[in-house]
């Protein structure tokens, strides 16, 4: 327990430090204080410079990379890891889903550090609203996953419900304003982001279909190869719907009777 309150007590301490290193300083602020005020208003395509073009891109790859693919990853990593019976396996699926958050928690900070130096931030649009929000609640989702209680304890169930519907609704917001940065682009450069849009679509739509796939796909092998009365014992009534589990309980209630019933008229 000693250990383990050190190694929060480390966590907390490195947060504190990557974000004071990579907030802007007093002269960096000031430097960039005339960018700023040149884009008080919308960006028109006469005023996209290259540096700002450049700037606008990689703040949208930070993004793109860490709501659009490492959290979703990292969702399906601790997905898997409850499917696995193997506990080194579990561990380490464990250990790829930490890294992978941290990752993407370092990359959406980096993207907001470079909005906050490089572009107007008056807060008056949609976007910058919700990656306002998403900041504040990206940084607190890591700090609860640290906190998490021992296994066995009562509070450890409501601890993994907020952390799993936080961390659902913290990608899937992140994703949703991905989608909204890349139509404030075409409306500022009015270059096309078809092509953009359609990857982001598609990457999003194999991970959501992955995730799913990964609480019947051992169902699913077992279909080609185990008779129907073998599923039913070895999967333990886990894999059949409620409703088809009353069905069978029906039929074999009345097929108990029917034999109830010829045993007594034979005798």
């Amino acid at each position: 327990m000693l250990a383990s309150g050190r190694r929060r007590l480390l966590f907390l301490c490195a947060s504190f430090v990557i974000l004071s290193l990579l907030a802007p300083s007093n002269g960096a602020s000031n430097s960039m204080e005339n960018i700023n005020q040149s884009h008080n208003k919308a960006v028109h395509p006469s005023e996209m410079t290259p540096k700002v073009s450049f700037q606008l891109k990689l703040h949208a790859l930070f993004h793109w990379s860490s709501f659009g693919f490492l959290m979703p990853v990292g969702i399906i990593l601790v997905r898997m890891s409850t499917k696995s019976q193997n506990g080194r396996c579990v561990r380490f699926l464990f250990c790829c889903h930490v890294i992978s958050q941290i990752a993407a928690v370092l990359l959406a900070t980096g993207g907001a550090v470079l909005s906050l130096m490089n572009f107007e931030n008056s807060f008056s649009n949609n976007h910058q609203r919700v990656g306002l929000a998403l900041y504040a609640f990206m940084w607190l989702q890591p700090i609860i996953g640290f906190f998490r209680p021992e296994r066995g304890v009562k509070l450890r169930s409501r601890w993994y419900f907020f952390h799993w519907i936080l961390g659902i609704a913290i990608c899937a917001t992140g994703i949703t304003n991905v989608y909204i940065g890349l139509r404030i682009y075409h409306d500022r450069t009015t270059k096309s982001v078809r092509l953009w849009t359609g990857l982001l679509t598609v990457e999003v739509s194999f991970l959501a279909f992955f995730y799913l796939m990964i609480d019947r796909w051992s169902y699913m092998m077992k279909q080609g190869h185990l008779p129907v009365q073998q599923l039913r014992t070895t999967d333990n009534h886990r894999t059949y719907p409620t409703t088809l589990r009353k069905e069978l309980a029906m039929v074999q209630s009345e097929m108990s009777k029917q034999k109830d019933n010829v045993g007594r008229l034979a005798l």
